[in-house]
């Protein structure tokens, strides 16, 4: 990345001013998420959503890519989630029904018709969940308030509902709009944005933490007192370290990949020569990026809500508590607390996410597809016959590259509960650490990304100057 070349192209009026509309657009954002959606006694209902933020990984998960717009009740509540649904539903149905794999090769004309397809589909999905939301907040609420005065009525449901996917809806154009700027993918800085946003608060939490002087300040070889707390002043210091140690990693691990080289013949048709040439194919360590570890936390809050509707009718079924027990992120505050019941969650998200990381990984890289092209092109891979054999390379290569990466976005996604039961252990609470393994992913990929499409815009916009 040349950071100089970024600097000089902001003197192009064109390049200045995309940078300056995607940070309007980012401001406008932010702005949303402290829109508050209309139902009536807020105050009750944004202690209703820290409970079911506190009490399932889903919930964290959601307020953490919404930016805090499920803590604040905001209209963008919803956030994207209905477009990355749908966006996943049109992946696998693009790969399971013939026709539509055609069109998706169709060139430019078939991605608009798919992505035309994606945004129609996202607004029944965003009608649905906001209904869902609005269901479970509300039964959140009567439960825990003896009379009706906050029961909502017809015309506040669909005016909260109303809300919430056109919230939705508008974040899908501003994402756009991004997009339509050149410099990044719009959806995934809106996420981007949404997850560093949650810095500063979390920044605020660790301050008052450690200037906390209540059990003793920190001494200095003797000479002098530090006024902050000794014990939080050392893990801070080693999750600083930490966090950059595993920022490097992140890094290597996000830009780590296989080469493969294609050769291709060379061929004479007449008095001309062509091909006799090589290039590379990369395959990611980590080809299926974040999304398995959203189809785990997706599929891991499935039996956990169904244990708490279940809850509703009967607070004494035995099967309801095991499902909510079992399914829920654990969240304990003394090493007394802690049971087996506590490891059931974490071990099975390991697992769930290393399955989807094979799952999605064998839908978006085709190895049967991408040889039959190869061969239809005249290459071939040195030492590998063309074909049938081209694919079980293809394959065998892919699933080791697969057992690897699975396993180490496995044990990112896990980070947060390691700190957590650290934490718990040396200092008797845990930190909060907002950012989560995933999350970190997420801010590094997609920062990594939008740095190369500024710096090739840069390159686009100064490449007079080197002539």
């Amino acid at each position: 990345m040349n950071f100089k070349t970024i600097l000089k192209s902001f003197k192009n009026k064109d390049m200045l001013k995309r940078i300056l509309t995607v940070i309007g657009i980012l401001v406008a954002y932010r702005i949303l998420a402290h829109v508050p959606v209309p139902l009536g006694d807020n105050a009750t209902f944004k202690d209703a959503v820290n409970n079911l933020i506190n009490g399932t990984d889903f919930g964290g998960f959601i307020n953490l890519i919404s930016g805090g717009g499920l803590t604040n009740l905001s209209i963008i509540l919803v956030g994207l989630s209905p477009y990355i649904t749908a966006s996943i539903v049109l992946q696998l149905l693009t790969k399971a029904i013939p026709s539509m794999e055609e069109l998706s090769q169709d060139g430019e004309a078939g991605r608009r018709k798919i992505n035309q397809w994606t945004r129609i589909a996202s607004i029944p999905l965003a009608i649905m969940q906001s209904i869902a939301y609005v269901y479970l907040l509300s039964q959140s609420v009567l439960a825990t308030n003896a009379t009706d005065t906050v029961k909502l009525t017809t015309y506040q449901w669909a005016l909260a509902v109303t809300a919430m996917t056109a919230g939705s809806t508008l974040l899908m154009w501003l994402g756009e709009l991004i997009t339509e700027q050149g410099i990044g993918n719009g959806i995934s800085t809106i996420i981007f944005c949404s997850i560093v946003s949650s810095l500063p608060s979390t920044i605020a939490q660790f301050g008052a933490q450690l200037f906390d002087t209540s059990q003793g300040t920190l001494s200095l070889f003797g000479w002098f007192n530090l006024p902050v707390n000794p014990t939080v002043f050392w893990i801070l210091l080693a999750c600083a370290i930490g966090m950059i140690a595993i920022l490097y990693i992140l890094v290597k691990i996000n830009e780590a990949q296989r080469i493969i080289t294609i050769n291709y013949a060379k061929r004479v048709h007449g008095n001309s020569a062509y091909g006799g040439i090589k290039s590379i194919m990369p395959i990611k360590l980590i080809a299926a990026g974040v999304v398995p570890v959203i189809f785990a936390v997706a599929f891991l809050s499935v039996p956990s809500f169904i244990g708490q509707l279940i809850q509703k009718s009967d607070s004494s079924s035995v099967i309801a508590k095991n499902l909510v027990d079992w399914f829920s992120a654990p969240n304990v505050t003394s090493l007394d607390e802690l049971s087996f019941t506590d490891f059931i969650y974490p071990i099975l998200y390991f697992i769930l996410v290393v399955a989807f990381t094979y799952f999605y990984t064998s839908i978006i890289f085709n190895s049967k597809e991408i040889a039959e092209n190869i061969q239809k092109q005249g290459g071939f891979i040195e030492g590998v016959r063309p074909g049938l054999a081209t694919e079980k390379y293809f394959k065998y290569t892919v699933n080791r590259l697969n057992f690897f990466g699975a396993f180490a976005l496995g044990l990112i996604a896990l980070l947060p509960y390691a700190v957590d039961y650290i934490s718990l252990a040396l200092l008797g609470y845990t930190l909060g650490i907002s950012v989560s393994g995933t999350g970190l992913l997420i801010v590094v990929t997609v920062a990594l990304e939008n740095i190369r499409q500024i710096n090739s815009r840069a390159l686009m916009v100064t490449y007079d100057d080197y002539k």
